[in-house]
């Protein structure tokens, strides 16, 4: 997961200074989960609400900064292409948004670590989060990367 945040610093890293944000965001939730992964029930509450709350800012600052940013750029260069794109992904990455709040609703309760199947609902916040990132770094790229002004030789 680690691996897959350091390529899209790579490949957008200082392109906008709100995806770069983001996506330094992005790791720190990353490695934020590595770090609980293994046994989340046994960190305690606190670890778990920290976690919580970068997650929620996270996939806020998505939904209403970052994806709205992409779809006026596409539709300011009127990227048909990149907006049905965008079209057909962002309703699993609501989904995924969801899934995101069920968890953290959980953990907010304060059940979190009672719960039998803390690790197992862990590792499935893992995985969506994996197929979350996926689908934004794709449409970073196809919303915002093609759209780049092409460095020319002086």
């Amino acid at each position: 997961m680690l691996e897959i945040c350091r390529n899209a610093q790579e490949r957008w890293g200082g392109v906008h200074l709100l995806i770069d944000r983001w996506l330094q965001d992005r790791y720190e939730l990353i490695r934020t989960y590595v770090a609980l992964q293994d046994d989340p029930g046994n960190a305690g509450p606190q670890p778990l609400q920290e976690f919580c709350e970068l997650l929620l800012d996270y996939c806020s600052a998505g939904h209403f900064e970052i994806y709205e940013h992409l779809i006026k750029e596409a539709e300011a260069f009127d990227d048909r292409r990149a907006l049905e794109l965008a079209s057909q992904i962002y309703p699993r990455i609501q989904v995924i948004t969801r899934m995101v709040l069920s968890f953290n609703d959980h953990c907010t309760n304060g059940d979190c670590c009672s719960r039998p199947t803390l690790t197992e609902d862990f590792r499935r916040l893992g995985q969506h989060l994996l197929e979350r990132f996926e689908l934004e770094d794709c449409l970073i790229e196809v919303l915002h990367t093609a759209h780049e002004q092409p460095v020319t030789a002086a």
